[in-house]
């Protein structure tokens, strides 16, 4: 993300319209009710619940009939479809009783659609990202309660429609919900599920849900998104790892998270602070949980790890490798432009290490990011 300068987001805004809201459900009701665990540490705060994925995707119009409006109205049925597959994306936090821990459970409570209009070109917008940090601006975000989070959605999507045609696809995604990698194979099968929905001979062109024969003549929902860390800017890097011959435990994986954060600062020419955030998805066959805790460097056992030797090494990869140009909505209509960032906070360094989302699990993902 560029640096940021206030001038230039405080002049995309004003040309910036919120149409509608909706909430999308899934089709169907989720039974029985899927959970996961999230074990968060002592000195866990209410900064750590906003931590965040953000993902734009840009469109060209397609055809006379392609919209960013019809996109979509069509969300709410090919969205709700694909949440019956994924149920835990339409579920919120909750607090557990006996300790400090959280629990994401399915509860069915949905997914916020925002729909909005901007009056300016897509390429003339492109072009100012690339100079300002406006981008914020495509990706809704309301901060998780503290007290009760069980009221917060984890998930938004956030389509905006541009003067010449052209729209985005802003998506927000807690990181309890989902990591990068987890959220774009989600896009991936959603996608695949909207274009078979429209593709059906007797779907009609406009659907239900299409804002424009919707809206009330003077009315405009009003919506505030959140200003904590909207203009915080940040770096990632992404490392992988075959798991083939990884024992894993929590001795290996924090000494792979600061040897990940050792090659990041080599990345990056600069030193990174002794003090991280590790925060780790596990996978067993009797549950799903997640760990966050805060780490420092020097009370790690620094020992060399054989097995990342032996298993190819630590192999860097880019949000490239989120294969973000097969999201498509409109068959064949690829995304021109792809922007994807992780909001941080309190400014302490994070480091996820997750496994791949498909079937095997075969490698590790180490996601660092770095507040600038």
């Amino acid at each position: 993300m560029a640096t940021c300068n206030g001038n230039g987001a405080a002049e995309f805004s004003s040309k910036l319209q919120v149409e509608a809201i909706q909430t999308v459900i899934p089709m169907k009701i989720t039974d029985p009710r899927l959970s996961r665990r999230i074990a968060v540490s002592e000195n866990f705060c209410s900064g750590d619940l906003q931590r965040r994925f953000h993902m734009v995707l840009y469109y060209n119009k397609a055809s006379e009939a392609d919209s960013g409006w019809i996109i979509a109205g069509w969300f709410k049925e090919s969205l709700g479809m694909a949440i019956v597959e994924s149920p835990l994306f339409g579920g919120r936090l909750r607090k557990l009783e006996d300790n400090n821990d959280l629990e994401l459970v399915s509860n069915d409570s949905g997914v916020r659609l925002v729909e909005a209009n901007a009056q300016i070109n897509m390429a003339d917008f492109i072009d100012l990202k690339n100079k300002e940090n406006v981008e914020t601006e495509l990706v809704f975000w309301e901060d998780i309660h503290e007290t009760n989070p069980q009221f917060s959605p984890l998930f938004y999507v956030q389509v905006t429609n541009f003067k010449c045609g052209g729209y985005s696809i802003g998506i927000s995604c807690s990181l309890f919900l989902a990591d990068p990698f987890v959220m774009t194979s989600f896009l991936k099968n959603w996608s695949q599920i909207h274009n078979n929905l429209i593709s059906q001979i007797d779907a009609p062109k406009i659907p239900a849900f299409y804002t424009p024969n919707l809206r009330k003549v003077g009315f405009l929902p009003t919506i505030s998104s959140s200003l904590t860390t909207r203009n915080q800017t940040t770096q990632t890097l992404i490392f992988k790892i075959p798991k083939n011959l990884l024992k894993i435990n929590d001795k290996f994986l924090k000494n792979l998270a600061s040897k990940c954060v050792g090659e990041t600062e080599g990345k990056l020419g600069k030193q990174l602070s002794s003090k991280f955030t590790l925060f780790v998805k596990e996978s067993t066959n009797s549950e799903n949980v997640i760990r966050v805790e805060t780490c420092i460097r020097e009370e790690i056992i620094k020992e060399e790890c054989e097995l990342i030797a032996k298993s190819g090494g630590l192999i860097s990869a880019s949000w490239d490798d989120l294969e973000g140009d097969k999201v498509s909505f409109n068959e064949g209509n690829k995304a021109v432009n792809i922007s994807c960032w992780i909001i941080n906070v309190e400014n302490q360094d994070l480091v996820m290490i997750t496994p791949s989302p498909d079937e095997d699990g075969s490698q590790l993902n180490i996601i660092i990011t770095v507040t600038n």
